[in-house]
C-alpha cells in the first residue's frame, strides 16, 4: 500500500512537469533576422529559409528571401527583397497596390475583404485580409522602405486572423536598416 501511495503522490507532479515542458516547447519564439539584417520578426518556431529567384517586369533578376513556418494548421511567412534599379519606387503606394493586385488573384472573389494603408516605422505599408478557398484566411502586411520590400503573411482558418500568435507575429516586426 505504501508503494501505491508514493506512486499516486508522485504522479501528479510528473504530469504537471510534463505539461509545463510541452507548453514551453510549443511556445518558443524565434527572433528571425531578415537578409542583410534588414528586419527582425518573431516566429513561433524555427522557420525554413529559402532563396527565391525573382525577375522584375523589365527582366532584371533579383533575390527574394523567404522564411516560412507551418504550425498547427497555420502558416507564418516573412519575405524580403531589394528591388533592382529598374523598378520605380518613387511612388511606394503604386508598388504596394501592384503587390495587392497580384496577390488578390489567389483570393476567393479576387479581392481583399479589408485593406488598411498606413506607415510602419516610417515606411509606407498596407495591411490586408482576404478569404481563401477551403475556409482559410490570409492576413498580410507589406511595406516598402526605399528599395527594400518586407512582407509578412499569416494563413489560418477563417476567423483566426487576429489570434494572440498572429498579433505577436505582426506586432514584433522591427525594421533594422
Amino acid at each position: 500500500m505504501r508503494l501505491l501511495r508514493r506512486f499516486a503522490l508522485a504522479f501528479p507532479p510528473v504530469l504537471v512537469a510534463s505539461a509545463v515542458a510541452t507548453w514551453a516547447l510549443a511556445n518558443v519564439w524565434y527572433a528571425v533576422r531578415g537578409a542583410d539584417r534588414s528586419f527582425i520578426v518573431d516566429m513561433p518556431g524555427e522557420p525554413v529559409y529559402k532563396v527565391i529567384d525573382a525577375t522584375s517586369p523589365a527582366g532584371t533578376r533579383f533575390t527574394l528571401h523567404s522564411y516560412s513556418l507551418e504550425l498547427g494548421g497555420r502558416s507564418f511567412v516573412a519575405q524580403t527583397a531589394l528591388y533592382p534599379a529598374d523598378i520605380d519606387v518613387r511612388q511606394p503606394r503604386v508598388n504596394l497596390q501592384a503587390i495587392l493586385d497580384e496577390r488578390a488573384q489567389r483570393l476567393d472573389g479576387g479581392k481583399w475583404n479589408r485593406v488598411d494603408w498606413r506607415d510602419v516605422q516610417g515606411a509606407p505599408a498596407v495591411e490586408s485580409v482576404g478569404s481563401l478557398a477551403g475556409g482559410r484566411v490570409l492576413r498580410q502586411l507589406v511595406l516598402l522602405k526605399g528599395r527594400r520590400t518586407v512582407s509578412l503573411a499569416y494563413l489560418a482558418p477563417a476567423g483566426a486572423e487576429r489570434t494572440p500568435d498572429a498579433e505577436r507575429f505582426f506586432g514584433s516586426l522591427r525594421l533594422v536598416q
